[in-house]
């Protein structure tokens, strides 16, 4: 943390806790690193993909960035570490992707090969946290498919037998969460044998189909 622009020895102490407070700090020191990161990406995808200025959109308040694009958005995101509050980490999620032809092309390859940490499906209709824990544990197994979750079930975590990504599930989102930065044919991949998986239960297929 250190190293950010922002942090100014002698007048900044590292956080030595994980919070509202601290994550707000670290928006505010962090800007000269992510407003560079998220210029350079829109750079590259304006001109790798030829979108036009109407095609592209950048935004950047705090910790996050927000690129728009007319065929996906792609957010940048610092968040300090929970066991590690004096790191932080920067995570890199594909969302609302129109064209899954666009992520195979190398284009996209080249403007985001090692990118992605997470890739994140509106889905088709919404469906109850309960309801989508309790198809999978009916399954005992079946598929591949176990799931964890909190006591106040407000999200779960799907996990699927052969792929390496947990799959975070809200009801409205499904969100792909790979434990290293990727390609996109390979989040692409990873969410083929997701939905192969899924095809194992009518409820869970309906949510991806």
């Amino acid at each position: 943390m250190k190293a950010l622009g922002g942090f100014k020895k002698g007048h900044h102490t590292v956080p030595d806790a994980a919070n509202a407070v601290t994550n707000g700090f670290l928006g505010k020191i962090c800007g000269p690193e992510l407003a560079a990161q998220a210029e350079k990406l829109f750079q590259d995808v304006r001109t790798r993909l030829e979108y036009k200025r109407k095609d592209i959109a950048l935004n950047v308040t705090g910790a996050l960035a927000v690129l728009t694009a007319k065929d996906f958005t792609v957010e940048i995101f610092y968040l300090l570490e929970e066991t590690t509050p004096g790191r932080y980490l920067v995570t890199t999620t594909l969302r609302d992707l129109k064209n899954g032809d666009l992520a195979q092309t190398e284009e996209f390859a080249a403007v985001f090969a090692g990118k992605f940490t997470e890739i994140s499906f509106a889905l088709k209709k919404g469906a109850r946290v309960e309801a989508i824990i309790d198809v999978i544990e009916a399954l005992d197994g079946e598929g591949g498919l176990s799931v964890t979750y909190p006591s106040d079930c407000r999200e779960c975590v799907i996990h699927v037998e052969g792929v390496d990504a947990a799959v975070r599930c809200s009801g409205a989102t499904l969100e792909m969460v790979f434990p290293r930065a990727g390609a996109p044919h390979e989040l692409m991949a990873g969410f083929a044998a997701v939905r192969g998986a899924f095809a194992v239960s009518r409820v869970l297929a309906g949510l991806v189909a």
